[in-house]
Parts: structure tokens; C-alpha cells; sequence
């Protein structure tokens, strides 16, 4: 037996295979994390990337607006908000004049014990923090993006903001490519139409896990973010365990570019062949926080499960089905046609995890491990449920046959295998 370790929520499990049917353990390519990521985050804000220095850019302006990734993303955003602090200080920026947004796109706001986790007490208490509301009233309209026409609404403390700065980290994303960049602004702190027409191109086939080219979706988000007439980005690119292994600082597209290269080099994983069965965890809390979040796990390993074979997905859900247009649509329509059809006529957020659960579901059956109670798992989302992960393989040996191999990812939201 081969025993390969899973994160799940904050703990792990362990599933066990039998050798003859194992192909292997899928990670990330490693790289050396830095020894010092302070010393790292401040190298590159000395050397942005397409830009002035921030000191520069700041210069005899008042206003400042900092979008932060909200409760969803596990890296936190404390260390470099602290450094950008530091930097805006010494050029003149008053701590009063500063706004730190979390940019929460369609999510729940920031509660205050998250707030505290992702930024510490100290930034708490130094600048004012708002969670953006997509819902809101008060949006500012800056435009229509040039390729998509997509009618732009903004956050108006950010949007009036004399300069605008976007923290966050890049990573893959299953129709935006990748995530990081433009994506602090759409969707992180616009509003809800601008949000669902954006992410009503997902239909697209070029709309996928790491695809910029010709992806419209990623098209969209640019051209967003270029009408906010975004100043600085700094970005990191971490490994599976959250720790810094670059950073990147300057300009909107060029550094975000930067950035995207290490990821491929990092998460781009090349594999001889496909899989029976593929066992995947999101990589724990708070990637599998509910369903919704953890759908992008199952949609990487598609590639490398067989046609007619079973995914295993391991994540603890401890917030459910994470999404109620999600649940409504699965009720509702339950077939991807009539979704796929819905999307295109009156999209609304939250309906696309439907159309790519059970676009999924078409060619492959989908064993999921988790604390969602099982009518929600096999009925209204039509997974069968296991409630241990050696349980749900004994299933899939069940269904494709005892001598079906089998691969092992345990950092599937982050890591993208492709068959050579």
C-alpha cells in the first residue's frame, strides 16, 4: 500500500492505494521559497516592473485607496500591507488618508475575526478597512470596456481615490487563467452587473485554466481595470504551503505578466498518461471552505481522468454548498443544457459553478469527501458521498474496476496537470 497525505480543512487524511494501481503523487514543482519574504516584498517595491516608484507615483498626492484579498484566498495580506504602509508613510502619505478594501467581488463581507487574520490588529487599527459591496448603491461608473462593451460600476471610495494600488497573489484560475492582477478589480471591487456580464463570457472555450490568449474573460478583466487607471500592483507568487517564493511590484499588466510565468513554471505539471481515478483536495481551508470554492480542484484534473472515470474530491466544506444561485440552478435546471442556455440568457453569479459541475459530471462520475450532509451531496448537486476518503476509493474501484490506476493531487485549486 502506498499512503498519500490530503489536506482537509486544517487537518489531513490519508488514503490509502494499493502499489499496483498507484501512477504517483502530483505536485507542484518546488522552488526555493526566499529566507526573508519582508526583504523580498521590499526588493520589489524598490524595483517596480513599468513603473515609477510608488514614492514617485505618490508625490504630492493625498488619497489612497489599497484593494486586499478578502477571507477566501489563504495567502494573507498583512506583511505586504505593512511594507506598502511604511512606503506611502515616508512619501507623505498620512495613515488617515489611506483605505484598505477587501475586495469581496460577489462574497460576504469580511467578518471582524477574518479581518483581524488577514491583516493583523496593528492595520486594524492605523487605517480605515471597508468590505466591498457589490450590491451597493453608490457605485461609480467609469466606462465600457473596449472588447466586451461591459459597462464598468466601481467601488466609489476606491474609484475617487487619487491612487490606487492592488496586494494580491497569482495563481491559476479555471476561466480567468489566472488570478491575480486585474482580477483586484474585476471582480474584487465592482459591481454586481459588471460582475455577471464579465463572467458570462466564461461560455468561451478559450475561457480556461491558464489561457490569457484570446481568453475574453481575462480580455474584460483588463480593460477593466485600465479604465480604474490602476497605479501600482504587487504581487506575490507563493507555493502550496503559502510561503513567498517571488515578488512582484509595478505596473498593471507587465508585472502581473511576470508573475504568471512562475506559476506555469511552478503548477504547469506534466504527466505520461491519464488516470482511472484521480484523488484531489482543493489544499485545505480555506480552499475548501463550501463547494462553491472547491469546484476548481475537480475542473484541473479533468484532463488526466479518463473519459467514464471517477474524481475523488476531498474537502471538508464546512460552510456547505457555499452558494445559493449555485443551489437554485442545480434545483432548478439540473442539466447542463438548460443552464448553459440560462447563462446566456439571464446570467446570474453563482449559476456558472453549476454549468461547470455538471458540464463535468457528462463524462465523469464524482465521489466527494466532505461534512455536507449527504442528501445535499447526491441530490441537489449529484455527487455520491463518501465519509472516508479510502471509502470513496473502494467506490471507484467499485465502478471502473479493481485494476484502475490512480493519481494523487493534494494541492488541486493551485496545481494544473497536463498529459505530455
Amino acid at each position: 500500500m502506498v499512503d498519500a497525505w490530503l489536506p482537509y480543512g486544517k487537518t489531513e487524511v490519508c488514503v490509502r492505494v494499493p502499489a499496483r494501481n498507484f501512477l504517483g503523487l502530483i505536485k507542484p514543482n518546488e522552488q526555493s521559497v526566499v529566507v526573508d519574504p519582508v526583504g523580498e516584498i521590499e526588493r520589489a517595491l524598490k524595483e517596480p516592473i513599468g513603473t515609477l516608484t510608488l514614492s514617485e507615483i505618490v508625490d504630492g498626492k493625498n488619497s489612497v485607496a489599497v484593494v486586499v484579498d478578502d477571507f477566501t484566498r489563504s495567502f494573507q495580506s498583512e506583511t505586504m500591507l505593512l511594507l506598502l504602509l511604511s512606503e506611502l508613510n515616508a512619501s507623505g502619505i498620512k495613515d488617515k488618508n489611506i483605505s484598505v478594501i477587501f475586495g469581496c467581488g460577489t462574497h460576504r463581507a469580511v467578518r471582524d475575526d477574518e479581518a483581524n487574520k488577514l491583516l493583523g490588529e496593528a492595520i486594524i487599527a492605523r487605517v480605515k478597512t471597508i468590505s466591498h459591496n457589490c450590491r451597493a448603491q453608490d457605485l461609480v461608473f467609469v466606462g465600457k470596456t473596449k472588447r466586451h462593451g461591459n459597462r464598468v460600476y466601481l467601488n466609489r471610495v476606491f474609484a475617487e481615490a487619487e491612487v490606487k494600488i492592488l496586494l494580491g497573489d497569482v495563481g491559476f484560475h479555471y476561466y480567468a487563467g489566472y488570478g491575480g492582477g486585474r482580477k483586484s478589480v474585476l471582480p474584487a471591487v465592482s459591481g454586481v452587473d459588471t460582475i455577471r456580464d464579465n463572467h458570462a463570457l466564461l461560455l468561451n472555450t478559450s475561457a480556461k485554466t491558464g489561457v490569457l490568449t484570446g481568453n475574453p474573460v481575462h480580455e474584460d478583466m483588463t480593460d477593466a481595470a485600465r479604465l480604474a487607471n490602476i497605479d501600482f500592483i504587487v504581487n506575490v507568487v507563493a507555493n502550496a504551503q503559502g510561503e513567498v517564493v517571488k515578488a512582484f511590484a509595478g505596473d498593471l499588466e507587465q508585472a502581473f505578466f511576470e508573475a504568471t510565468k512562475l506559476v506555469d513554471a511552478m503548477y504547469r505539471v506534466q504527466v505520461d498518461r491519464k488516470a482511472d481515478v484521480v484523488v484531489v483536495s482543493p489544499g485545505g481551508f480555506p480552499a475548501d471552505i463550501n463547494l462553491y470554492q472547491s469546484y476548481p480542484a475537480v475542473d484541473n484534473v479533468l484532463s488526466i481522468a479518463k473519459r467514464g472515470g471517477v474524481v475523488i474530491l476531498v474537502a471538508e466544506c464546512s460552510e456547505g454548498h457555499g452558494d445559493q444561485t449555485f443551489y437554485d440552478w442545480m434545483v432548478k435546471f439540473g442539466e447542463l443544457k438548460p443552464v448553459a442556455r440560462e447563462i446566456k440568457r439571464n446570467f446570474v453569479l453563482g449559476g456558472h459553478k453549476a454549468y461547470y459541475l455538471l458540464k463535468a459530471l457528462q463524462n465523469h462520475k464524482i465521489i466527494l469527501l466532505s461534512s455536507m450532509p449527504e442528501y445535499y451531496a447526491s441530490n441537489i448537486f449529484k455527487l455520491k458521498a463518501a465519509r472516508a476518503v479510502n471509502d470513496a476509493l473502494n467506490e471507484a474501484f467499485t465502478l471502473v474496476g479493481r485494476n484502475a490506476k490512480v493519481w494523487v493531487l493534494p494541492y488541486g485549486n493551485q496545481t494544473l496537470p497536463e498529459v505530455k
